[in-house]
Formats: structure tokens, C-alpha cells, sequence
């Protein structure tokens, strides 16, 4: 069963991708939680094209993505998992929680380490955030991130199926979190008990520095909390806060060549 699913990760991610971006795109339109600041066809073309670049990207850079190093190194007996015996559904949750706070952690030294900075403010520099800012990544970024999955995957020996599940995790509660979507109150309050919502990781896509560097996590909410990097709302109110780089609130941002260009460009201080 396993190396079916292994056999067959691409066709799943891009049926989740597919799926989940046609929903959350139809819930925007329907429960939207923000009017936008630009016009949806260029900055969508832009983030849609950078998706598929990252994805080219990955395909020339990496030889082999993070569930191709966990079967390999199943098959090497290579890392932890495959050296002890345990559970598989132990393994399998481990591997899940672990590679969350990893992300947690890289996204962290992405805000602060000022080189990794000028690659990922690309992500921060989108002046609306909606399900297709998910997918607004710079491939340098999207290359040392998948780098850093495969490194904690081999030393690991995780299980291909669980690399697999948090993978397509990842990226559906990317899409979420992202979303213009708004959400009743009470149910917020709920979800964010366990995970990341759209208005509290919006907080993370403000003007302002001080909520930038703040609710890191992508799928647990727990993280923030215990590493004391949580805000609860913004200090402008989610209809009013101003979203993006302060340097940039203009069509810039929009632009495929500038957005590629930008980690190249010196004049945004942090």
C-alpha cells in the first residue's frame, strides 16, 4: 500500500491542489473577508506562474524530492526510525509533528537571518492575501525548504506515507490559512485552538514588522504559543490593516519579473 502511494504522489498532491484551490477560491467569492487592493487577474497570474516555476524549479534542482529520500532511505535502512523498533503509527505521528515544527522553525530564521529575509519577503510582499498568496514562494526559497524536508527526512528514516500525508497537509492548510475567507467568530476561536486560521495568520501578513514576526506556524497553532511569537489580532483590525512590504504599496508586487527579481534588490530594510 505504501509504495503505491509513493508511486503515485504526484497525481494525489496535484488532484488536493487542484480540488482544494477551486474551493477555497469559490469560498472567497462567497464569504470574503477583505475587499481587495488590486485587481485579481495580474496578481493571480503572478502567483500561478510562480507556482509552476517553483515547480520546475524543484524538478531541475532536487534529483529527489522529500517522499522519493524517505523511500530511499527505507530502502538504505537509513535514519532513526529504520535503526529502532517502533510503532508505525508512532513513527508516523512523530514524523508529522516533527516536520511541522521544523517548518515553524525555518520560517522563524526566514524572518531573521537578513539574507533569507530579502528571499522570502517575495511571500510578504503580495499587497492581498488570498488562497493564491499559498502559492507566492520564490524558488531559492522553495529550494532550501525542500533541502531542510530531506535532510530531517533521511535522518529520520520517516515513513514515505506520512511525508506524503504531510505534504498534501501542508499544503492544503497553506491554502486555507491564506484564504480571504472569513470565519464566524466562535468557529475561529475553536480552530485556532489546534491550528493556523485565515485571520491568525493574516496578522502575520501586516504592514507592521511587529505582526509580521509573529504567528509563524503553517498547520499547528501550538507552536506560537509555546515559543511566545503569537498575536491574536492585529493592531488595525482585519478590515483595515494594510497587507504587504511598506516600500511596495504599488503594482510592483504584481509584476512576474519584478517578484523574481526582488531578493536581488537591496533598497527594503527591515
Amino acid at each position: 500500500m505504501e509504495q503505491i502511494l509513493v508511486n503515485s504522489e504526484g497525481a494525489i498532491r496535484l488532484a488536493a491542489f487542484g480540488g482544494l484551490l477551486a474551493l477555497f477560491v469559490a469560498a472567497e467569492a462567497v464569504w470574503p473577508r477583505r475587499a481587495r487592493a488590486q485587481h485579481r487577474t495580474r496578481r493571480w497570474s503572478t502567483n500561478l506562474l510562480m507556482s509552476v516555476l517553483n515547480t520546475l524549479a524543484l524538478r531541475v534542482a532536487v534529483p529527489v524530492l522529500a517522499v522519493g529520500a524517505a523511500a530511499w532511505a527505507q530502502q538504505a535502512d537509513v535514519g532513526v526510525f529504520n535503526k529502532i523498533e517502533i510503532p508505525g503509527w508512532l513513527a508516523f505521528g512523530v514524523t508529522m509533528v516533527l516536520l511541522d515544527v521544523v517548518i515553524y522553525a525555518q520560517h522563524v530564521v526566514f524572518h531573521h537571518v537578513p539574507i533569507l529575509w530579502r528571499i522570502h519577503r517575495v511571500h510578504h510582499a503580495d499587497r492581498d492575501i488570498d488562497v493564491t498568496t499559498a502559492l507566492r514562494f520564490h524558488p531559492i526559497e522553495i529550494i532550501i525548504s525542500m533541502g531542510i524536508k530531506i535532510g530531517l527526512v533521511i535522518a529520520l528514516g520517516a515513513p514515505p506515507a506520512a511525508v506524503i500525508v504531510f505534504e498534501v497537509v501542508l499544503n492544503a492548510m497553506a491554502m486555507f490559512n491564506h484564504a480571504n475567507l472569513r470565519l464566524p467568530a466562535a468557529l475561529d476561536r475553536v480552530l485556532r485552538a489546534v491550528v493556523v486560521t485565515p485571520d491568525m495568520h493574516r496578522v502575520h501578513h501586516s504592514v507592521r514588522m511587529a505582526e509580521t514576526n509573529s504567528n509563524f506556524g503553517f498547520n499547528l497553532s501550538v507552536w506560537d504559543r509555546i515559543f511566545r511569537t503569537y498575536t491574536s489580532q492585529p493592531q488595525d483590525g482585519h478590515t483595515e490593516m494594510i497587507i504587504g512590504l511598506e516600500t511596495y504599496q504599488d503594482d510592483r508586487p504584481a509584476r512576474l519579473g519584478f517578484t523574481l527579481w526582488l531578493p536581488f534588490v537591496r533598497d527594503q530594510a527591515k
